[in-house]
């Protein structure tokens, strides 16, 4: 009796292991889930016993690395990854009964997908990496991930530039089901995505990641209700570059065009120095707006910086024309006074040199015999006489009329008078701007970054 009776227990124990080596396999479990190609009920339909029951899609954002800011375009280019999860209530089993199978991997191509999309996206489709497979777990969670090249838009406020700090909007919405069908959420808080993007991070090119801040809510447009998923990623400039090749050189020519009143008007050249300056600020003007759009609705504090500088260093070349042509004209007003003293000498001379000359008999000379003149000689004396006496006459009037304006010194002393009253306030209005751009820009920057 013993020996049937351990023959039958062998045969129960090889049946019961028999039955455990199949249900260990992918294909028992792929059976008893009906997963299969041919399926297409599970890739068309949303996985809800319940059609009223929404479908909650959790998405997590990662951000691998910065690696474009287009100003002019208004756009920026991340490296991102995403992972999303869901549930197929279709798809559930008890890992005890399938050797402890706790995880399923799938070709993705057999399951229903949310159709979730980024509104800003305006990248090509050739940017996009979706994972292939899918991961089923059995409780009936589905997760699947993606690489994404994003080159999305964003409203870049260029006000503080370099000095500013751009906040972008990641936003994912389904287009095709409403906000009671699909709801889309995050199954990690925006610390969390913060810490490990930074450690994930491979460029950031000339930016910096401060934060991402993830918020969720529903619009309604048409009378349909749409659920949406912004992440806001908030990045910082590092401005070093900027203020090496462009901020401290226009400071630079400014303080140059300061100095520049210590050159000497007389060696004409100070207007040339100041002319090459202003040449210098608009190479750097032309330079500003290759980087700068056009379409900013406020002036940019870098564009009012420069501007400032050149209308400032403009003042100063008018400033310098204006002394130089009074110096010029106070060196002609001394050449004419100079030409007047001159003329009036010869005239005295010429009054000299014509007075009656003394009698013959005063002299103790012969008188010579009289010759017959073309007109009596006394009386065309007195004639040149008068005549001489007429021109002298005018000449002093005329050297009355313009004593004061041809006075050498006076041009000279009024270039001196106005250059020393430009220059006080040239160089209070230069420390005045400099300190206002300091409180508004640098500090600004400094403030931001504290927080």
């Amino acid at each position: 009796m013993s020996a049937p009776r351990t023959l039958a227990f062998l045969a129960l124990i090889a049946g019961i292991s028999s039955s455990q080596t199949s249900d260990c396999s992918y294909l028992s479990l792929l059976n008893n889930l009906t997963l299969a190609p041919t399926n297409e009920l599970l890739t068309i339909m949303r996985p809800v016993r319940n059609w009223t029951n929404p479908s909650l899609v959790q998405l997590d954002m990662v951000m691998y690395g910065i690696l474009d800011v287009d100003e002019k375009a208004q756009t920026v280019t991340s490296h991102i990854w995403t992972q999303m999860f869901w549930r197929n209530e279709f798809l559930t089993w008890n890992p005890s009964d399938f050797c402890g199978i706790n995880v399923l991997v799938i070709p993705r191509s057999m399951l229903w997908i949310p159709d979730i999309t980024i509104l800003e996206d305006t990248s090509d489709t050739g940017s996009v990496q979706d994972s292939p497979l899918v991961s089923l777990y059995p409780n009936g969670l589905v997760s699947t991930s993606k690489h994404q090249v994003l080159t999305s838009t964003c409203h870049l406020n260029l006000f503080q530039f370099p000095f500013d700090t751009q906040q972008c909007n990641i936003t994912f919405v389904s287009f095709n089901y409403e906000a009671d069908t699909v709801k889309l959420g995050t199954g990690s808080t925006s610390t969390n995505l913060t810490s490990l993007s930074e450690q994930l991070m491979v460029t950031q090119g000339e930016w910096q990641l401060k934060n991402i801040e993830i918020f969720n809510y529903t619009f309604i447009k048409d009378n349909i209700s749409r659920s949406k998923l912004a992440y806001m990623v908030s990045i910082k400039r590092k401005p070093m570059l900027y203020v090496a090749i462009f901020i401290v050189p226009l400071f630079y020519l400014l303080v140059l065009d300061l100095a520049s009143f210590c050159i000497n008007e007389s060696s004409g050249e100070k207007l040339s120095f100041k002319v090459t300056i202003l040449l210098s600020i608009s190479v750097l003007l032309l330079i500003l707006k290759d980087m700068l759009p056009s379409t900013e609705e406020k002036l940019p504090l870098i564009a009012t910086y420069c501007t400032v500088i050149f209308a400032l260093v403009g003042v100063s070349v008018l400033e310098a024309m204006v002394v130089s042509f009074l110096i010029g004209l106070d060196g002609y007003s001394g050449k004419e006074a100079q030409s007047s003293g001159n003329t009036h000498m010869d005239i005295q001379l010429e009054a000299t040199y014509h007075k009656e000359p003394a009698t013959y008999e005063e002299q103790g000379i012969a008188k010579p015999e009289k010759r017959h003149l073309a007109m009596d000689w006394p009386s065309g004396l007195n004639l040149l006489r008068q005549i001489l006496e007429e021109v002298k006459a005018a000449r002093q009037e005329a050297g009355r009329q313009g004593k004061g304006e041809l006075k050498p010194g006076r041009y000279k002393r009024l270039a001196q008078i106005i250059d020393y009253v430009f220059f006080a306030l040239y160089f209070l209005t230069v420390a005045s701007f400099s300190v206002c751009m300091y409180i508004v820009w640098i500090q600004g920057y400094f403030r931001n970054s504290g927080n």
